[in-house]
């Protein structure tokens, strides 16, 4: 008899503290500044402007310090613009970029618990419509690194600062597809958001 009961204490010792353990999921929404590098080699000195647009991501932990994180959105309409034209419109272009990074949480920072991250971003371009002959590329592929700081608000709450790089580039096309050259957006993404641990 004292056997089982000292194997049912262990047991509910075991359980709490499970119970206790932070869930692996953490949801984030946060508004995302878009400022654009805008290299491009066309000769045409294009550009895409600036833009606030709404973020969603949700990380998994797979330890307290190591975390995967899938940045989403919805599709984001830009406005292209040639600066060898006197800097008029020239036409517009949706793009989604959805971006997958791992991170590394730090965790000993008076309670803040900032962490990096680097990872890979596919840009899926659509609804180009450039003054005529021009048209881009349907896709981009390139890298993400991200850094940001988590602050606790609750257990569960936390305010969230986040800046990440991303590459983002799309090959220009002008007269009967003849590759007229490359746009590079390249956008810095500053970041405010509240996180949910569940």
């Amino acid at each position: 008899m004292k056997k089982v009961l000292i194997a049912a204490a262990i047991g509910m010792l075991v359980a709490g503290q499970v119970a206790a353990q932070e869930s692996p999921w953490l949801v984030r929404a946060r508004a995302v500044h878009l400022s654009m590098a805008n290299h491009d080699s066309t000769g045409l000195n294009l550009s895409a402007n600036n833009k606030t647009i709404p973020e969603l991501d949700v990380s998994y932990f797979f330890s307290k310090n190591i975390a995967a994180e899938l940045v989403l959105t919805v599709p984001q309409q830009q406005t292209v613009s040639a600066g060898a034209l006197g800097g008029q419109s020239v036409g517009t272009f949706k793009h989604l970029p959805p971006t997958l990074t791992l991170q590394y949480h730090f965790t000993d920072f008076n309670g803040y618990k900032p962490y990096l991250g680097a990872g890979l971003n596919y840009t899926r371009i659509s609804n180009v419509s450039l003054a005529s002959p021009y048209s881009l590329d349907n896709h981009s592929f390139g890298y993400a690194l991200q850094a940001g700081v988590d602050v606790p608000l609750t257990k569960q709450v936390s305010l969230n600062f986040d800046v990440k790089k991303v590459q983002i580039h799309s090959d220009v096309y002008g007269t009967s597809g003849a590759k007229a050259g490359t746009l590079k957006l390249d956008p810095v993404l500053l970041g405010v958001g509240l996180g949910y641990r569940f």
